[in-house]
Parts: C-alpha cells; structure tokens; sequence
C-alpha cells in the first residue's frame, strides 16, 4: 500500500460523480423499477373528510372486479404492534385524523385495475367539526412535550432542543432600549416535491420481508417497519441504492412502506405501491406553517440588548410535530437578555414532518427580516448591523465555536456583490420601469454527528478496497464524496475503492439528515480504515495477506462535541428587480458565501449549495400550499398550481465558500453544507425586495399582490 502522503488528496477535488454514468444512461435503479416476478399493484383509498369516523364500507363492487386480489379496510386488515402511532397504524381503526388518511387499498394485478376498482369502493362517515385555521390567539396552544420526531428523547423540539429559553430579562430591557423593533413573520406550509415520488416495492419469502422503497436511511426504515410488523429486525431487509430526492420527506413517514408490506402479507404476492404527486400532499409531510413575533431592542450605537422570538406553529392533533423556528436565534447575535418560546396549536391536518432545514428556514426568515429591519431603525449598513452584533462566544451556552467565520462571510460576499456601490434609499436605483434592489441575510445550521454508525472495509491482495456502509445517497453526491474520504484514509487511488452503501443488509447507518450524513458516515470510514493501515503495518509489514484484511469499526465518540458550539454559516446576497406597474419579482443574482469547513468535494458540493438556494428563492416567492379551511386539504397539490423555481425563475446563482477547515467536528475538518444553503434566502430575497420598493412584506410568499396593494 504506499505512502497517502506522497499522494495527491482525494478531499477538496472536483470528481465526477461515481454514479454519473449510470444516472445519465438510466441504469441506476430506483425503487420502483426492481424487476418482480409477477408483481400486483396497490392503489391506496384516502379519506374524504378531514375528522370523524367511518361508519360503513362497502367492497363488494371492487372485489367482483376481474383482477382484483384483495381490498383492505379497517374491517380486515392485518394487525399491528404500532397501533398508537396514527401515521403508521395503518388501517387498525375506524378513526379519520385528516383527510387524505388512508383508510384502504385496492390490489389488483394491474394497476389500472386498482384504480378502477378503487372508484367502486364506497364509505360512510360519522363526520365531526374540523378545525384546521392557525392562528397566534389561539386558547389551545401548547408547549412541545418531547415530539421529537427521532423518538431520541432529551428534548422537547424535533432537534432534541428545549422549546424554551430565557437569559436575563427581555421584556425590562426591551423597555429601557433606544430602538425598538415589534414585528410579526408568518410562513405557510411548504410540502416536500421530490422528483421520484415515495415508493415501496414489497416481497415476502420464508416469513422475511425484502422491501425495496425510496428512503434517507435504510437501518431506520428497516427498524421502523420492522416494529410496526411486530419482526425481528433481522428479517426485514430494506434495499435503497439510489433515492430521487427527498428534502426530509423520506426520513420518517412510512406508512406506504407498511401498507404495501400488509398487503403482499395478504395476497401472498410481491406488491409495487408508488404515490401520485397528489397523494404525496396529504401522506408524506410537509413543513408546517408558522406565525413569528419578534422583538428586537438596541441601544444608541446599534448594539443589541435584547432578543424575543415567540413562534406559533401547526401541528396535527394525530401526532405532535415541533420544529425548532427560534432554535437559531439563539445562536446568532449577542445580547445580554434574550427569550425564545415554540408553542402549537393542534390541527386537523396531516401530520407534519422534515423539510430541508426544518426549523431554521423559517425562523432565519423572521429574524434576518427583522435584523434588516433593525438596521434601518439604527441607522446602520444591514451588514455592519450584523458585524456589530457578532458574539465571541454562543450567546446562551457560552461555548466556544468550533470555527464561526460569519464575519468574514459578510465582507467577503459583500465584496464579490459589489455591496459598496449600494444606494441604502429604498426605491431610488431604476432601470426603466424596473425598480432595483438589493438584500442580505446571514445563514446558519448545526454540524451534528448521529449515533448508530458502523463501517467495514474489506482490502484484496491486489489492493482493491471495498467499504461497506448502509449510508444514504439522495442525489446528492455519497457515492463520490465517501469514495474520495475512503481513498484518503486508506493511501490508495480512488479507482481503487468500491463503495457500497443503501443496503441494511450492510453494517448499519444514521440516517441522510440534518447536514449530519457526510460528517457521521465520513467519520465511521476514517475510523475503520485507519485501523485498517494500523493492522496492515503491525501484524502483516505493510503486505496484504493472500486472503485480504477485513477491519469493522463504529465511529468514534467525539470527546470536542460537549466543548464546543458546532455550526455552518453563511451570508446570502440578492439582487432583485420589481415591475414598478405589475409587481412581478425577478431575482437576477443571488450570491452566496459559506463558511463549511473543509469541503469534500467542490463540484457536488456547489450542486448543493446551489440546489438550496434555489429552494430557497422558491420559499420566498413561490412556494405556498393553500389549505381548503372548508374541507381541511390543500388544494394545490400538482406541479400546475403548486410552483417551483424553475429555469425561468432562475438567473445568477453563485456559490462560494471559505478556504477554512474545522479542527473539532471531525477528523476531515468538514462541517454540514446540504441545509445551510436554503437558510437565510429568503430573508435576503425580501430584503431586497424591501430596498426595491419600499415595501416590507412579512409573510411569505412575496406575491405581487402584496406589492401592488
């Protein structure tokens, strides 16, 4: 094996995706092309009424349909350990929680027979009022109480965080500040669109269940379902090599996994089940809606002395969901006295799950919006407001960062957007009928490390190394990214090293969230291969042995992580131009500088960074599912009425990031890139809206209507 010193680093080069080649000649399998023999096919039936009960079914119409094998309801389907779960008790009650729950399935040996069939299945309902407005003066608002939705415990926020905190005395310093800012922030619910729908492909042989579903962590699918059948862990295998997309969705939410599992139970046949883009509106999650107070106070020389960030957000009355919307601001800014409360108000609605910075997005929109806003009351620069405002340390934990280089994000963005060349005068730059302006936001996420992750490593005589890891790959880049950390821990060449990953078969793997993917999988790798080497040079002299080495290892504790405050940030800089006459938005540059860490992998890396802001401009411009206060459902549920950034809303996106490397997350220096990306967009995008118009919008989405009015 020789020296990895006298080697170029894999780390920090642009590689080509491993995967590329089979991505663009359409080979790489996703999960609902694995080949069956004589495969059924499922067809869900989804509740029409958003509360009450069913009352009565009526199957007999579906059942005498030539080629259907079986229609499942409450009244005949398999039971499971899971029933106080309602997202994946599937079908072991009467009761409807929302409308779109499913409340049977069709199964039929094509799935245009199931469909049809579907249509002749009739229900009865006992309805019941349904209550699905949020509002902030609701009388039964909640404080979370451990809705975490990892079940990890130690919290009371998805994140594990304390949905409350108090340093000193917000309210007196408030009062006793020079400049003041009282503003309420509202974003709606966004729901999760990836390109390949949530599918399940299901076989059962010897009492072992195989299923092949489009998943961010296989071990955690593999567990879940395994508890909800009542199996062994070992006798589930869930296979998920390559994923279209996720944004969150894919983590939690697995009842179409476990329906399709009952019914290839029931006919004894292997099951296909995909959703529709409709279907994945009311059965997949989405990112709830949030109503934002924030209080800021200053005093003369626009130092901050207090923060308050109060968040309302929904949630379902089915299952608790509590993000972590004022989490980040107790990261940003110093100030001596300082609150954050998350309270819930119980819906009818679908349950609500992870979207791509789920928490952050929405509460840096409210913060970053109101930081602007600061500025301007103090009479400030928006980015030497938040120069001025930088603390040494976390301002409520009092650690240390492991690195935390937002300043230099701000003046180095500021630089390459020809910040300085900025009239402050809202409205003043024209271009014609054009008005021109220009907005920043700062960006930040955690850099955490999940437990459960275990690498093995396998080395031939001819130096061929494969590294065996349940890791996810979301389109993001895995593939490559734990390819060139493999070849670096173990001195050999990438062409050298077979990654295999999405299989729970292999030694197993927290899942693709919350920026921790690269971080704890990379880590697990690292450990295990430089074992490897340590193994190879005492006991065999640097020669592989004519039957190869094989070295497994967990990823190691890091002692750094309870001394030091680990996060990502960034600032975003954007350019818009407003129609003066119509109000139509168009951001023409979008600039983002990023303080991540050592970066594994430039190209898939800036593809990230660059998807996120994309999201981001979406956020705040598009985005927005319309709930149907009549009915309970959201009512833009396709790609005609729910949109999208596309190509056309898209002009200038630029990426960039610090040459700086992390000493303390871990042992590559990196730090979480895929979510810091959508935070703080669309701040920037409405800040500039603001110095383009004049006009403050608080609630997103920025639509031309709030303009013109």
């Amino acid at each position: 094996m020789s020296d990895v010193r006298a080697r170029p680093r894999a780390i920090g080069t642009p590689m080509d995706r491993v995967d590329g080649a089979q991505k663009v000649t359409g080979t790489a399998t996703y999960a609902y092309e694995w080949p069956l023999d004589r495969p059924v096919y499922l067809h869900p039936l989804q509740s029409t009424i958003a509360a009450g009960r069913v009352t009565g079914v009526d199957t007999s119409a579906a059942e005498a349909e030539p080629g259907v094998l079986a229609v499942l309801t409450h009244l005949n389907a398999p039971s499971l350990t899971r029933p106080d779960d309602p997202e994946l008790a599937v079908l072991q009650s009467d009761e409807v929680a929302w409308r779109g729950q499913f409340i049977g399935a069709v199964v039929a040996e094509s799935l245009e027979t199931a469909r049809y069939a579907a249509g002749l299945v009739r229900y009865e309902y006992a309805q019941r009022p349904h209550d699905v407005a949020l509002r902030s003066d609701r009388d039964d608002l909640y404080s979370p109480v451990h809705a975490a939705a990892f079940g990890q415990g130690g919290g009371e926020l998805q994140d594990g965080s304390p949905a409350d905190s108090v340093l000193g005395d917000a309210d007196t310093a408030m009062a006793l500040a020079t400049v003041t800012l009282d503003a309420t922030y509202s974003t709606p619910m966004y729901h999760n669109n990836p390109m390949e729908p949530h599918t399940a492909v299901v076989t059962w042989a010897d009492g072992e269940l195989t299923v092949r579903c489009s998943t961010q962590g296989v071990t955690w699918s593999r567990n879940l379902i395994a508890g909800v059948l009542g199996l062994e862990p070992r006798r589930v295998r869930v296979i998920s090599p390559h994923v279209g997309g996720a944004f969150g969705s894919k983590v939690y939410p697995q009842s179409y996994a476990v329906l399709a599992a009952m019914a290839a139970r029931t006919v004894k046949r292997p099951v296909k089940f995909t959703l529709t883009r409709q279907q994945m509106f009311a059965l997949v999650g989405y990112r709830p809606a949030s109503i934002q107070r924030i209080r800021l106070g200053a005093d003369g020389k626009g130092r901050l002395t207090a923060i308050a960030h109060d968040v309302v957000e929904q949630t379902a009355k089915a299952k608790g969901y509590a993000e972590q919307v004022a989490v980040s601001t107790r990261v940003m800014y110093a100030a001596p006295h300082r609150r954050t409360t998350h309270r819930l108000a119980p819906l009818d609605v679908p349950v609500p799950t992870i979207m791509r910075a789920p928490g952050e997005a929405q509460g840096m929109f409210a913060l970053e919006s109101a930081m602007d806003e600061m500025a301007l009351a103090c009479g400030l620069d928006p980015v030497e407001f938040r120069i001025r405002n930088e603390p040494e340390v976390h301002p409520e934990s009092g650690l240390p960062f492991s690195s935390r280089h937002l300043v230099d994000c701000l003046r180095e963005g500021a630089r390459r957007a020809g910040w300085e060349r900025r009239d402050p005068t809202p409205r003043a730059p024209h271009d014609g009928r054009w008005l021109i302006g220009t907005g920043v936001a700062a960006s930040t996420y955690p850099s955490p490390r999940f437990p459960g992750n275990t690498a093995t490593i396998r080395m031939g005589p001819d130096g061929h190394c494969t590294v065996l890891i349940a890791a996810a790959d979301m389109g993001t880049g895995t593939w490559t990214a734990l390819t060139q950390i493999a070849a670096d821990a173990l001195g050999v060449p990438v062409e050298r090293v077979e990654l295999r990953i999405g299989d729970s078969a292999l030694p197993p793997a927290s899942v693709a969230g919350f920026s921790s993917g690269i971080t704890s999988w990379g880590s697990s790798v690292s450990e295990t291969a430089a074992r490897l080497r340590a193994l190879l040079e005492s006991d065999f002299g640097g020669t592989v042995p004519p039957d190869g080495l094989e070295v497994t290892a967990d990823m190691p504790g890091n002692p750094d992580a309870e001394h030091y405050a680990m996060h990502s940030f960034g600032a975003q800089f954007a350019e818009v131009r407003v129609d003066e006459d119509t109000g139509e938005i168009r951001v023409v540059r979008l600039l983002g500088m990023f303080d991540v860490g050592q970066v594994i992998n430039p190209k898939t890396a800036r593809s990230q960074l660059i998807g996120g802001m994309t999201q981001g401009i979406s956020m705040a411009l598009h985005e927005h599912s319309v709930l149907d206060q009549r009915f309970g459902h959201v009512v833009n549920q396709d790609f005609a009425q729910y949109h999208i950034a596309a190509n056309a809303d898209v002009h200038a996106i630029e990426a960039h990031w610090l040459d700086e490397t992390d000493p303390h997350t871990n042992v590559m220096g990196s730090k979480g890139l895929g979510e810091v990306c959508i935070v703080g967009t669309a701040a920037a995008v409405a800040n500039a809206v603001h110095h383009a118009t004049g006009v403050r919008v608080r609630d997103l989405p920025i639509t031309l209507d709030k303009l013109v009015a």
